[in-house]
Order: structure tokens, then C-alpha cells, then sequence
């Protein structure tokens, strides 16, 4: 039989999704197109707004491609199963405030945090401070002197070159800004 594996470290979908014969989406046809394992990921967490989703995989060469959801995954597949997935943000809204789901915003936060943290996302030092600090107020919530003491931004990575200049601006944005 066919196994697909979904591994995903950073969303809440960290569980791997190990397919057998005896499963539903194991026992599908050779033909059975990419849609449908986005949408089974979907549904099992309940995700409606799927259009900023897709599932990416990594070819025997190291290129990362993405499932098309219009063709058949066997056709797409380069190696052989087990295949490793990624259930990853495709497209970010145009319009963030429109979403409607707080697990799609959480999703979209962690992807973003991600591509930051692995250096995807260029930015000024400016833009690197406000974001940090986001990600900060998103992990730690309002500043505290109790709790947050003066290294606090520093024993969180953010980016993969993370000055003390660019920690204390982080720091000072969190302290003073975000109230």
C-alpha cells in the first residue's frame, strides 16, 4: 500500500499521520489526486479556510515541490513511498484581518515565525525589530519587570543572526509599545 506521512514540527499538526493498508486514504486508487489529502488534513483539524494550504514535498534531489491538488499524487512522486509531507502555508492572505479562524491565524503566525527564524523573510532592522517584538508579545504577553527580566529577548531566537542591538530595539519595542 501507498503511505503518506505528514510531519509538520512548528504547526499544531506535529502528530505523524502514518498511513497502513487498512486505512481509508491508504486503500485510495493510484489516481486519487492531491485535493484530496489536502482536504483529509483539513478536516482532520477541522480547518475551513483552507486556501492558504497546501502540502509540500521534497524530491529524491532535495527540491522542495508542491502536491497539486489537480493531478494524481503517484504521478507526482519522484521516490517511493513513505513519503514525507509538509503541511504548509502556501498563500498568505492579502487581507490578514479578514480571517475568520483563530487556528488559521495561529497557523499563518507560526508559518511566519518560521521562514523568519530560517531567514526566508528579509526585512529592514526597523521591520525585524516591530516583528520581533510581535512574536515576542505573542509569546510572552505584555511586558512584565516580574517576570521579564533583562535577557529575556536574547534566550529567544527569533532570527538566525540576532544581534544585542537588534535584542535590546526588540526589547525596547516589547516594553514600551505593546501596552
Amino acid at each position: 500500500g501507498t503511505c503518506y506521512c505528514i510531519y509538520q514540527p512548528t504547526f499544531p499538526l506535529n502528530e505523524i499521520l502514518k498511513m497502513s493498508d487498512t486505512n481509508k486514504l491508504a486503500s485510495q486508487s493510484s489516481e486519487t489526486k492531491g485535493q484530496f489529502l489536502i482536504d483529509h488534513v483539513c478536516n482532520h483539524y477541522s480547518l475551513l479556510e483552507k486556501d492558504y494550504f497546501g502540502i509540500r514535498y521534497v524530491d529524491p534531489e532535495k527540491q522542495r515541490h508542491w502536491l497539486e491538488p489537480n493531478k494524481a499524487i503517484s504521478k507526482q512522486m519522484k521516490s517511493h513511498p513513505p513519503y514525507t509531507m509538509c503541511f504548509r502555508v502556501k498563500f498568505y492572505p492579502h487581507e490578514p484581518l479578514k480571517i475568520k479562524e483563530e487556528l488559521t491565524r495561529y497557523l499563518l503566525y507560526l508559518q511566519i515565525k518560521r521562514d523568519i527564524f530560517h531567514g526566508r523573510l528579509l526585512c529592514s532592522f526597523s521591520d525585524a525589530a516591530f516583528l520581533g517584538a510581535c512574536i515576542v508579545q505573542a509569546e510572552f504577553g505584555d511586558y512584565d519587570p516580574d517576570e521579564h527580566l533583562d535577557n529575556y529577548v536574547s534566550e529567544f531566537k527569533i532570527f538566525p543572526k540576532q544581534s544585542q542591538k537588534l535584542e535590546r530595539k526588540i526589547l525596547d519595542i516589547h516594553k514600551n509599545e505593546f501596552r
